[in-house]
This record gives structure tokens, sequence and C-alpha cells, in this order.
């Protein structure tokens, strides 16, 4: 196995708002209990001033780095956590927690719902991002942690991040955005909410009551196909596709597949039914839709309370979560007299940079935390 290699790793598993306890959501219902699932990199220092928060995005889960003993492929951020990494497990202590709402073994609508003994399906509540923070921050507590050296993440990773910094600004020295953004926007929305319909539409979806039946697998990779297309930009499409034929010289002038593109994305479509529920895609995307800094009208007070000191990565051909998006809570930040580096890396990957542009991004963040490390310690 590779030395920059955290090697064979456990999921764990913590459990907290038991009833009578339960957790008021934003919506203002409650759920409980809560089991999340997480894994960790690292050593904890005597202290406890070495841990790092990351986020995954959408669709991720709590591997992040390192093996599974019954896995080939390491988790997602793999090539940036580890020994001499850009979050060295030399010097950090990595947590990566599974969201609320998911399926990768947070509690989530695919869950048993102990009053019925069946799975929640649409009787789970909505969550929102918020709501997925607040309950990382009670296994933080868990931990004994009580301020986090950095928060980072991509996507709505980095959604989760700016939250964590305006919920809780005393519980962090720093936090690391990666293509990301401080609401979702009308076409970010329509985005999804055509993903939605996809899956929603699709008959064996069954109003989502369709576990021990036949999953919703149509709508749900088809609902897959349109994401995937939103996280790559048009010159990798080009460069890793172009207009190439599958196994033919010339088109069959018919329905079934002439382009390598098109049968790239059925895999996408058809894989992604193999590994994730088609509910927590619901419920996940319009967590993401509902998002807003500035949903009381002012994203510079917003950031009134915070702390912390930020880094900020975007991507000049990510067209999800264009750079201009990024830069308004830059300045929000700045207005607020907050230290904030800002960085565009220049790259044809579009979204999708954020897990495949390690090499820029490991540098800038290595850099980056050694500085927020040495501050700490004066």
């Amino acid at each position: 196995m590779d030395e920059k290699s955290v090697g064979i790793i456990e999921t764990k598993y913590f459990t907290c708002c038991e009833p009578p306890q339960t957790l008021v959501l934003k919506s203002g219902e409650k759920l409980g209990p809560i089991t999340q699932a997480y894994e960790t990199y690292g050593q904890l220092n005597d202290d406890k001033s070495n841990a790092i928060l990351v986020f995954h995005a959408l669709t991720g889960d709590a591997h992040a780095a390192g093996f599974h003993a019954d896995a080939k492929r390491p988790g997602w951020w793999d090539e940036m956590i580890g020994p001499g990494k850009a979050f060295d497990t030399n010097k950090y202590f990595v947590i990566s927690i599974n969201v609320l709402g998911s399926c990768k073994g947070t509690t989530g609508p695919a869950s048993i719902d102990p009053k019925t003994g069946k799975p929640y399906g649409l009787s789970f509540p909505m969550i929102t991002i918020e709501d997925m923070v607040v309950t990382q921050k009670i296994l933080i507590d868990h931990l004994g942690i009580k301020k986090l050296l950095a928060v980072a993440g991509g996507s709505m990773g980095g959604l989760s991040a700016l939250k964590w910094a305006v919920l809780y600004p005393d519980s962090i020295c720093s936090v690391i955005t990666i293509a990301t953004n401080h609401r979702h926007t009308a076409q970010q929305i329509a985005l999804h909410e055509v993903c939605r319909q996809a899956i929603m539409s699709d008959p064996d979806w069954q109003s989502g009551d369709y576990y021990g039946k036949t999953i919703p697998a149509r709508g749900l990779a088809l609902s897959r196909m349109i994401g995937h297309i939103t996280y790559m930009s048009e010159k990798s499409m080009d460069e890793k596709f172009g207009r190439k034929l599958i196994g033919k010289e010339k088109v069959g002038y018919d329905f079934s597949h002439d382009f390598e593109v098109e049968n790239y994305l059925k895999y996408r479509g058809d894989s992604f039914v193999q590994r994730f529920d088609a509910n927590s895609y619901l419920y996940l995307t319009k967590a993401l839709d509902y998002f807003d800094l500035a949903e009381e009208g002012d994203l510079t007070k917003a950031f009134q309370k915070v702390k912390a000191n930020f880094l900020v990565i975007t991507f000049t051909s990510d067209w999800l979560y264009p750079a201009y998006q990024a830069k308004e809570f830059v300045r929000a930040l700045k207005a607020n007299d907050i230290d904030v580096s800002y960085i565009e890396i220049n790259t044809s990957y579009g979204h999708d940079a954020f897990l495949v542009e390690t090499e820029g991004q490991s540098r800038l963040i290595s850099h980056f935390l050694t500085r927020i490390c040495h501050e700490q310690k004066n």
C-alpha cells in the first residue's frame, strides 16, 4: 500500500437525539434518534487543537480517504488526505461525516422509522444544510473537540463550511471553501427540479414508497445523467469524448448509442442506481436549493459574527458554481474585515475540478493550514 495512504479505515457510527431529546429542525419538525456515519484519519493531539472537519459533496459519504477492507477504490478525497498530503495526517486529525438525509450510514429517508418499523420514505422531514451542520456539531462535541482548526469542503461541502462559520464562529479557526456559492440561484434550482422530476415521474417511485419493491431505477439514472453534465465543462467533455463513435465508423441513423459520450452518461446513470437512494437524492437536492446565507436580505450582515480566516478556491471552467458567485461572498467577508485569500484555478475540468485538480489545491491548502497553525501558536 502507498506510504502516503492512511491505510485500512473502518466507518464509525454515533447515535444522538434520542427521544425525548429529539432534534428540532429548521422547519420546526422534530427528528430522532439520529445516527451519523463518520471516519477519522490521523491522531488527535493532547489539547485537541489539530482537528479538521471535511465535508463531502451531494452524493458523497464519510469515506474520504484510505481503503475499506472489502473495497479496491480509496475514499473520494484520498489524494488530498494522508501523510504528507494537503490535509497531512502526520499533523492533523481529519474527520469526515456523512450528512443527515443521506443513505450512506447516516439517518435519512431510507432509514427505519422507529415509530413504524418501516423506512421513513416521504414521512422523513424536510432538512436543510443548517440541520446537517447542527448534527455534525453534536458529534464534534461528543469527540471532545472544542475548536476545529479548519472546516473544508467542495460543492455542497463548501455550503456546510460556510454555515459552520456563521452558526459556530467560536468553534472554528479557519474555513476552506472550494467550488461553492452562498446561495442557490434560479438556474441551479431549475436544474435540480428537472432531476427531481425525472425521479418522481418514474412509475416505480410510487410516491417514495418503493422500499422492498422495484426501485425507480430509470428515473434515478436519468437524474444522474442530467446532473453529471453540469459537473463537467464543455471543453472537458470535448477533450474526453469529442464526437467519437462507439466501435463503428459511421452513425447508425437510429436511436441506439452512436457516440461515446452517450454511452458514458448511461454508464454513470446505471452505476449511480447501484449505490444511491432516490429519496435521499430528492431530499439533499432540496436542502441545497433552500440554502441562502442572505435569506434575511443582507449577505454582509450574515457574516458579522464570523471570526475564522478564509481560503476560497474557484475554477475558471466551473459553470455550475461559477467564480463570480464565490466573489460575492468574498466581498461580504472583506466588508467585515475577515481575512480572506481568494484563488481562481485555471482548469478545463469544470465543477468536478475540486475532486480532480488536486495538485494545485494541495499547495494552496497546505500553505494555508501551515499559516493558520502558526497564527494559533502565537
